[in-house]
């Protein structure tokens, strides 16, 4: 359970954190579409939902899809630029083919990380497309089929539906918090020059980690993330390298681009609720593997009520205390349990706080 860029070789000036206001727009609207998902931002999707006139809110529901369940990679800029504008008129460059692909590349594709046809020449992928746009309703349908039938207009329409974004409520988001993301991106920067890649993905994010073998077989980043993926920073041989994009809106998303042949993109939040670090993914599994035993469960319950032995525990369940050991080895493996020495005893007891941080480990870990 991991996403795992290769970086072997790649100079450490390759690697670039900087802020993107497209991305940072993206990242607003995924919490517009999706408020769920960010509970610390419910006060400003509120009021900015009211404050939307009729005609945007029904334009940006047309086409919501783009970044309500995921992020398309149009939202991602490999190169970020100074303002709004300069990061449209790059994606502007892009031919329709492959704009078109990228646009659909996250929420329609089969397979993220195999190379496929754009649905303006192939006639599979484009019923393909079409029946999984359907499938999220009429808006959204009208508006793939106006992408696939005229992407120059639609790539038009979409512009000026970010500039309107922009003029709306976008552009008082970008001058408050730029500042705040131009700042910790020069601070990763310093970070990676003066401490290296290791520290500085660790102040990025828990779910990242550098892995170096030691036999000189190479060096990865790994992204701790349900999703399995595997790319390289070379996957764009005109421009190797890994991009950061910081975001004051991200959290719990570590949202992640690497489509074939496009730079490894990640969008990392600066801002986080006051909350312990995440347990890892494989650790979550283990204690909810832990839990679905009958006989655990029923150990856990005494064992919240405060602390017992191993015999105490056989007494109770009826159970021998080798049945019981093997049950609390278990549990214990899992970090779900406590265990102190008072004399000749050995007493267990749930910790109650990994169990009360059970449930928002695995919310964030499957919104990561």
């Amino acid at each position: 359970m991991a996403n795992v860029i290769d970086i072997t070789g790649l100079p450490p000036e390759r690697i670039v954190f900087s802020p993107s206001p497209l991305a940072e727009l993206g990242a607003a609207l995924h919490a517009l579409s999706e408020p769920g998902h960010h509970p610390g931002l419910h006060g400003w999707v509120t009021a900015t939902n009211a404050g939307l006139k009729t005609d945007l809110a029904d334009r940006l529901s047309e086409a919501d899809f783009l970044w309500r369940s995921s992020r398309s990679d149009i939202l991602l800029p490999t190169r970020p630029g100074a303002s709004l504008a300069e990061e449209l008129d790059e994606l502007d460059k892009i031919d329709d083919e492959r704009f078109v692909a990228a646009a659909f590349e996250i929420t329609c594709s089969a397979s993220y990380t195999r190379v496929t046809p754009s649905p303006l020449v192939d006639a599979d992928e484009r019923a393909r497309v079409r029946e999984m746009a359907a499938a999220r309703g009429p808006r959204q349908a009208a508006f793939t089929d106006r992408m696939l039938t005229d992407p120059d207009g639609l790539r038009v329409w979409l512009r000026r539906l970010f500039e309107d974004c922009e003029d709306a409520f976008f552009g008082d988001i970008w001058r408050r918090v730029g500042i705040q993301l131009a700042a910790d991106a020069r601070h990763k920067t310093e970070l990676l020059r003066h401490k290296g890649l290791a520290e500085t993905l660790s102040a990025t994010s828990a779910a990242l980690t550098l892995d170096e073998a030691q036999d000189g077989g190479g060096s990865r980043i790994v992204l701790d993330k349900l999703a399995v993926g595997r790319t390289t920073a070379y996957a764009d041989p005109a421009d190797p390298g890994v991009t950061f994009l910081p975001t004051s809106f991200g959290w719990p998303h570590l949202v992640f681009s690497h489509a074939p042949g496009w730079r490894p993109v990640l969008q990392y939040p600066v801002a986080v609720p006051e909350l312990p670090a995440p347990a890892a993914l494989e650790l979550v599994q283990q204690r909810l593997e832990a839990l679905g035993h009958p006989m655990r469960m029923q150990l856990c319950r005494t064992l919240s009520r405060g602390p017992h032995t191993t015999g105490e525990l056989a007494t109770a369940f009826g159970i021998t205390s080798p049945e019981v050991s093997r049950h609390i080895t278990t549990l214990k493996k899992a970090g779900l349990i406590q265990t102190r020495r008072r004399g000749r005893y050995v007493l267990h007891q749930l910790d109650l706080q990994v169990v009360a941080r059970l449930g928002s480990d695995f919310l964030e870990g499957v919104l990561r």
